[in-house]
């Protein structure tokens, strides 16, 4: 396993485990076997609804906190909640976050980064992160924040990188943390005659080659699995690297293809989603 260094000095594992539509059951398995096959970053957050497991997985792998590198968001509805941030510590039973994201480009999104500016001077978190912004909203962030964010969590595959975002990031040293990393399961992405060239090559599934790629391009990938073996197998990309020229072949197969794209009148509408984070199991 490698790190990357955020902006802040803080330093983050290139590869998590996901628990994005687990149920708790399956996350806190899932972040057992994660942690036990050596992952040491996990990736969770409120509107999940397993905070509360995730938590349970961390005290029962036996790994330290102090090695276990934990990010969670704040949901869209939670913005203007007192104590949110607490709520989130309580419900992962840890004294600190890692990194904390405001979930969504919705509803007085403003107010939600306030609190993560106030939990990080605070030493709650160690990092501020933004997920799913874009164009005017994500403008109005830089312009208005007093702490630029460390980490931005986003689509992000071969078919598919939000250039205009990453440069519109660049100059604060923002990294990416890519959600889709294997273009959501979709076989014409996963199997590009280019991947099962060059998983032939060196001994990998095409996953893994893919995966790999995302580290070489600076992303943080946070594949999601309840099966043990293919935990197991997405971390398992650190004794290979892939050439310049296969990193270009890589490139030449991006099409601009999201397979997720909210309209504003969807962003808008995850404000009034509202989650009873005391409702987890």
């Amino acid at each position: 396993m490698i790190n990357f260094t955020l902006s802040n000095k803080v330093k983050m594992p290139a590869v998590g485990i996901g628990t994005f539509l687990m149920t708790p059951a399956q996350a806190e398995q899932a972040v057992y076997d994660a942690l036990s096959c050596g992952y040491r970053m996990v990736d969770t957050a409120q509107a999940y609804m397993n905070e509360r497991a995730v938590g349970r997985g961390m005290k029962k792998s036996g790994v330290p906190r102090e090695d276990i590198f934990l990010s969670t968001k704040i949901w869209a509805s939670q913005y203007l909640t007192e104590n949110t941030v607490e709520k989130s510590l309580e419900l992962l039973d840890t004294d600190y976050i890692d990194l904390m994201f405001i979930h969504q480009p919705a509803g007085d999104f403003m107010a939600g980064y306030r609190k993560l500016e106030k939990a990080y001077k605070e030493a709650k978190i160690k990092s501020i992160g933004i997920s799913n912004f874009h164009g005017k909203k994500l403008e109005k962030l830089l312009s208005e924040c007093e702490i630029k964010p460390h980490v931005i969590q986003m689509e992000a595959h071969p078919y598919y990188m939000d250039t205009e975002t990453i440069d519109m990031l660049e100059e604060c040293g923002c990294r990416v943390m890519a959600w889709y990393p294997l273009g959501h399961g979709d076989k014409a992405l996963i199997n590009e005659p280019v991947f099962a060239n060059l998983a032939q090559k060196y001994g990998k599934s095409n996953a893994q080659i893919i995966l790999r790629w995302h580290i070489q391009v600076g992303n943080q990938v946070i594949p999601g699995s309840t099966n043990p073996e293919h935990i197991k197998a997405n971390a398992d990309i650190f004794d290979f690297e892939l050439t310049a020229e296969e990193m270009e072949q890589i490139a030449g197969i991006n099409k601009n293809v999201r397979y997720y794209k909210a309209s504003n009148e969807q962003e808008e509408s995850y404000a009034s989603y509202v989650i009873d984070l005391d409702s987890q199991d």
